[in-house]
């Protein structure tokens, strides 16, 4: 297995390889695993009934996988990481503020994936849950070294086993006794529940700024509905299937969430090594897109200062930088892990949804997936070192849903009223795409002259 040799860079036609099909097994293994898993405790450890919370789980995935699978089908079209297009709506320079924001989501998933894993391994070895976490960013550190194609075989195998051995536990997991009429639909508290929807859809959310990483490297031929709909499907399928577990084993041990990675292994009971394997094998799979994804953006944002010439080198030594700063926070956040993972999911939302409201707008509506790759990576280009009317659309879109927030630490006075329903994710959708399309459309009119 070779060092992947491109970084952020265009990837020419004769070097795309690989079918619209092979991003199911990515998307599928990229969540089987137990940080999923600990997602779906989420709408029952905040009130709602297992019912309920099924549904919320359902919706809050079938629309996050939208935007999602959507920013997927832009890679084989433009053959670039996702968060270098983001320079076509931001300017070269002013894509820089999603990237600080996107850098802080990989680090902080890298956090909580590590912190589950080492928690669970710690339990079954004599060593201390500090020393787990940093053997295991270890082994995170060397895999991510050798970049896309090694992160699309390490799925296709975590895709096959963990099915296997998860829908073993998925037979245990229902035969655990819940209590009566949790089947039954109770009476519906709509504003939890719409805080439900809102934390599982900004898991699919979590995706969209590496997504299209992942779809790059396909032909330019491929199909946008194929790209489309296999990472819809493999994100969709593993998601709901996954949070399902979560929301039914908090219902039937009421303890679940203070270890999960130990609860769900000692399931197996004598063969309890076997999922164990598998839950380490998870964390670590998700963990090295963390840290590609990390990596990545670090290129990005560094580029157009240095211009930088990624050797394998230099590529060991920013992975390198990048493993040291999530350690560092798993190393911190290794207590009260529920409450900062809830509000963690809740923070980046509010920054995720304009993002992905502008980038898709943008694609879809305006620039209709035209764009001059090479100005991307010139300040001087077309698309210009800051975008003012991007950069104030994403700023005051933020801003306007301080109101409507819902959270542990702050509840916003139109959030009171709505009886502390969440629905800032509708104003971070709604004012960025509106501003932004009707800003840019006739800025753009007669001023690009798009072209791939």
């Amino acid at each position: 297995m070779k060092v992947e040799r491109r970084t952020i860079e265009h990837i020419p036609h004769h070097e795309r390889h690989g079918k619209a099909r092979d991003l199911f097994p990515v998307w599928f293994g990229a969540n089987m695993h137990i940080t999923t898993l600990v997602t779906g405790t989420l709408p029952v450890t905040m009130g709602l009934d297992l019912l309920w919370s099924i549904a919320a789980i359902i919706i809050g995935t079938f629309i996050g996988a939208i935007f999602m699978a959507s920013h997927s089908a832009q890679g084989p079209q433009l053959g670039i990481p996702q968060m270098i297009q983001s320079r076509a709506q931001f300017g070269v320079i002013g894509a820089i503020l999603p990237l600080f924001l996107v850098m802080f989501i990989y680090l902080g998933f890298f956090a909580s994936s590590t912190i589950l894993a080492a928690g669970t391994l710690s339990s079954y070895v004599p060593i201390p849950a500090s020393w787990c976490i940093i053997g295991l960013s270890a082994i995170c550190f060397l895999l991510t070294i050798y970049g896309h194609d090694l992160i699309h075989k390490m799925q296709k195998i975590l895709s096959w086993t963990s099915f296997a051995v998860f829908f073993a536990a998925t037979i245990l997991i229902f035969q655990l006794p819940i209590p009566s009429g949790s089947w039954v639909p109770g009476s519906l508290d709509l504003p939890v529940f719409l805080v439900a929807v809102s934390a599982v859809a900004t898991w699919q959310l979590a995706y969209a700024p590496y997504v299209a990483d992942y779809s790059r490297y396909l032909p330019v031929k491929t199909p946008a509905s194929h790209t489309f709909w296999y990472s819809y499907a493999g994100t969709s399928v593993s998601s709901i299937w996954m949070m399902l577990l979560g929301a039914i084993l908090t219902t039937a041990l009421p303890e679940f969430t203070a270890n999960a990675g130990n609860e769900i292994v000692r399931l197996f009971g004598p063969f309890s090594f076997i999922m164990l394997i598998i839950v380490l094998f998870g964390q670590m799979a998700i963990n090295v897109f963390n840290l590609y994804g990390a990596f990545m953006s670090t290129t990005t944002t560094l580029e157009p200062f240095l211009k930088l010439k990624v050797t394998p080198k230099t590529r060991v030594v920013m992975i390198l930088c990048v493993t040291a700063a999530g350690t560092v926070l798993s190393l911190l956040g290794q207590s009260n892990f529920m409450e900062l993972f809830l509000n963690f999911i809740f923070f980046i939302s509010y920054f995720l949804i304009p993002w992905t409201a502008i980038n898709l707008v943008d694609y879809y509506f305006i620039r209709r997936g035209k764009y001059h790759v090479k100005s991307m990576f010139d300040v001087n280009g077309q698309y210009g070192r800051i975008n003012w009317i991007t950069a104030a659309a994403f700023v005051l879109s933020i801003i306007l849903e301080i109101p409507f927030i819902n959270t542990s630490f702050y509840i916003g006075p139109l959030a009171e009223i709505f009886g502390g329903g969440d629905i800032a994710w509708i104003v971070g959708l709604a004012v960025p795409s509106l501003l932004y399309y009707f800003l840019m459309k006739s800025r753009l009119k007669h001023k690009e002259a798009p072209s791939i």
